[in-house]
């Protein structure tokens, strides 16, 4: 299980994806007890470091993780990104490697040049990478899309110019940026890629079960799989995929009582982080989708959704729910 990503050795082959809302400092100390093999920080704009905005400066670890911890820089500049980056090295406590997003789809992040858009110009992908790999002595790794749309899939082009320019790891969305998060993966594109690759690579795109992850990694004979929405109100999915890879064994799924205690678990990690009040607003788009699996749940789902305000708040509307239907 275990395998390099630069200097560093994983133990695993899990990886909780960045996520935009979702990956702050408390929602990966949480994920620390469901086998994660490497984190990563929410997207962190260059230009944010750049101009000492107070909020992209605290997306930056501010604790020390016992687990690897990548910060995710998004630009559309290398010399700008370079900028960043010693900006944040200076104001975290913890890097491990540097992750370039160049997969995100949304128009926000694409108008500016960034994310995906970084995929019509593979040369300048491996420049960002090159310009990094020249000033940091830690791993330097990019996420990708198989391309901008479907007449233009250059994945490869990508991948050729980001390990020519010293590339540690690649992490492949197995969809274009046209699809955003809609469709099937085509992790059919992507048959035996790691076979035509120098470095590691990552697997991601609707990783909602063991078995997609099993399809995933063996479609594309990649180091790691990455979850993200398929974990959100799941975290045990990561910890049954990881008992799966190294034993052969399917763990059963967590119960009710299971998932309110890693629902209120979670609830506290990011009330140390943010304070409540504003804990409990982010919370109302998560904390529901710890109960989607059980009966007469769109009551309970709509009231955590709508009328979520405090701590106590949310331990008593999973309470109301829980005292009218029986569980084990």
């Amino acid at each position: 299980m275990k395998w390099k990503l630069g200097n560093l050795e994983i133990d695993g082959r899990v990886i909780l994806a960045p996520m935009a809302g979702y990956t702050s400092e408390g929602y990966r100390k949480f994920f620390e007890d469901f086998s994660i093999a490497i984190f990563y920080t929410e997207m962190v704009s260059d230009m944010g470091l750049i101009y000492g905005n107070k909020e992209t400066i605290s997306y930056l670890p501010q604790k020390e993780s016992k687990f690897p911890v990548g910060v995710q820089l998004f630009g559309s500049e290398p010399e700008n990104i370079l900028k960043a980056a010693k900006i944040a090295k200076n104001n975290a406590k913890q890097i491990d490697f540097f992750d370039i997003n160049m997969a995100c789809p949304v128009n926000k992040v694409v108008k500016t040049g960034a994310g995906s858009m970084l995929l019509k110009d593979p040369k300048k992908c491996g420049e960002i990478v090159r310009r990094l790999k020249e000033e940091f002595d830690i791993p330097v790794t990019a996420k990708i899309r198989l391309g901008w749309d479907e007449n233009n899939i250059n994945y490869l082009e990508v991948i050729h110019e980001l390990e020519e320019a010293g590339v540690d790891m690649v992490a492949i969305h197995a969809r274009t940026r046209k699809d955003l998060y809609h469709g099937i993966p085509r992790f059919d594109l992507l048959n035996g890629l790691r076979s035509k690759m120098k470095v590691p690579l990552a697997i991601s795109g609707n990783i909602f079960t063991i078995d997609d992850a099993i399809n995933a990694l063996e479609i594309t004979e990649a180091d790691a799989v990455m979850v993200a929405r398929g974990t959100v109100g799941n975290p045990y999915l990561a910890t049954q995929i990881d008992h799966y890879l190294r034993t052969g064994e399917r763990l059963e799924n967590p119960s009710f009582k299971e998932q309110k205690e890693y629902c209120l678990s979670l609830a506290r990690y990011l009330i140390e982080e943010k304070g409540e009040l504003m804990a409990m607003k982010v919370y109302r788009s998560i904390a529901s989708q710890f109960f989607t699996s059980f009966p007469n749940v769109k009551a309970l789902r709509a009231k955590l959704s709508m009328e979520l305000n405090t701590y106590q708040n949310l331990v008593s509307i999973i309470e109301e729910y829980e005292k009218e239907n029986i569980f084990d």
